[in-house]
């Protein structure tokens, strides 16, 4: 069952990760604020009294819908597991107001403009050139939201609550697996492909750093526009430098393409791809022969269905609760994700009293450590400027026999030059 701007009207089953939490000192203070009920949050922006409205800035057409619909789709299930209990604080239910960009920067914030005032805070916002984009209005208007996205600007952002080991950590613990177990060396021909926009230079970023540390030269760079239909010169580029391994930075739409590209022109580096290059679709479609030859993904957590992996066992029951129709997805994990990390600071928020914008961010200050039970690596969160991400990344295969075509390679690496990465606020 989908939940687009209703009520979602069932409980949480992840009981071990709900917050105890009681209601504490005054209701909470916004200029549009009503009369709270005295130590319950008051009236607010998104917030009546009884339910608690939450963004969702995403494509849900286009070419990149692959990943925007199931994202949402975790952010759903999530809230409505948790509403089934009584939502957060054990009584304030969730809803989601979601809308369409289209993968779009401008969309994105025309989007953001028309329901800001509807939400107390936006549990999604996919791409990496819309948050950019609405980012100057976040830090304007106080907004707290989480990024479906994974570069390292998010970090030390007051307004954002970013989930997962940036992108920049993948392609550095990607570089390390390559030198140390996948059979490459210093001395290998080591290249990029990366789409041209600003999701694409993070990936680039973090194999600048990994080069520096382990002493390479990266031997060539493509670069490409979303949405080209031809590939030949680039992986004619690439080939002709003799490339043995290539980090690719796009989306599957056009990795599909040029993946095919290079499978038509029998150039078979090592290719790596960042985490969302990658849709279960790839690994039923004619090129997936290919991919199993040359292809290693970068990403998050594990393979779907692991059930070593505490978290995962509950992901799939409530998947088949609320959701039994959805598909296996690696994208579903991220949005469930998403939500978790949203809704421990919801739960402070409650406790403080105080649902205001300023109380939101006040309690994403006060977070500490939060667990995604393996679904990803631990987050540490506190004041922007103290935030630790994760450092792991996990490499994967693409298996077609298992759900969503993923196998796990090495699960959680964690390199040492991961760990010297150093994050910066976005200079806008």
């Amino acid at each position: 069952m989908r939940v687009t701007r209703r009520r979602l009207g069932f409980a949480a089953a992840f009981v071990s990760l709900a917050l105890v939490v009681s209601a504490c000192g005054g209701a909470g203070e916004d200029e549009d604020a009503g009369g709270g009920e005295a130590g319950a949050p008051a009236n607010t922006a998104g917030f009546d009294g009884k339910t608690i409205k939450l963004g969702v800035l995403t494509p849900l057409s286009g070419t990149v819908a692959v990943i925007g619909k199931p994202l949402t789709a975790g952010n759903e299930v999530w809230f409505e597991a948790l509403n089934a209990k009584g939502g957060i604080g054990g009584k304030y239910k969730v809803e989601l107001v979601q809308e369409d960009t289209q993968y779009q920067a401008d969309v994105a914030v025309q989007q953001y403009n028309k329901i800001k005032g509807d939400v107390v805070a936006f549990t999604q916002v996919l791409g990496t050139a819309p948050t950019l984009a609405v980012l100057p209005q976040l830090r304007t208007d106080k907004i707290l939201a989480a990024p479906a996205s994974l570069d390292a600007l998010w970090v030390r952002e007051d307004n954002l609550l970013p989930v997962g080991g940036p992108y920049q950590v993948q392609a550095i613990n990607a570089v390390d697996y390559y030198l140390t177990d996948g059979g490459g060396s210093t001395d290998s021909v080591i290249c990029t492909m990366i789409q041209d926009d600003v999701y694409g230079e993070a990936g680039q970023q973090g194999i600048d750093f990994a080069a520096e540390k382990y002493g390479f030269s990266v031997a060539n760079t493509q670069r490409f526009k979303v949405g080209t239909e031809n590939y030949a010169g680039q992986i004619g580029a690439l080939a002709g430098a003799k490339c043995e391994m290539v980090f690719l930075v796009g989306t599957p739409s056009d990795a599909a393409k040029i993946w095919g590209t290079a499978a038509q022109a029998r150039f078979a580096p090592q290719w790596f791809g960042q985490s969302p290059s990658y849709t279960g679709a790839l690994s039923q479609s004619a090129i997936a022969p290919y991919m199993q030859q040359s292809v290693l993904i970068v990403a998050e957590g594990t393979e779907w269905g692991d059930t070593s992996v505490p978290g995962m066992k509950t992901m799939v029951d409530e998947l088949g609760k609320y959701a039994p129709d959805e598909k296996p997805d690696y994208y579903f994990a991220f949005g469930y994700n998403q939500a978790r990390a949203m809704t421990a600071v919801l739960e402070k928020a409650v406790e403080n009293g105080d649902l205001s914008r300023d109380g939101i961010l006040e309690a994403s200050n006060q977070l500490g450590t939060v667990s995604f039970e393996g679904l990803t690596g631990d987050y540490q969160y506190g004041p922007a400027a103290e935030r630790n991400p994760p450092r792991a990344s996990t490499i994967f295969k693409v298996d077609p026999a298992k759900p969503f075509g993923l196998a796990k390679v090495k699960y959680l690496l964690e390199s040492d030059a991961a760990k010297e990465f150093e994050f910066k606020k976005a200079d806008l």
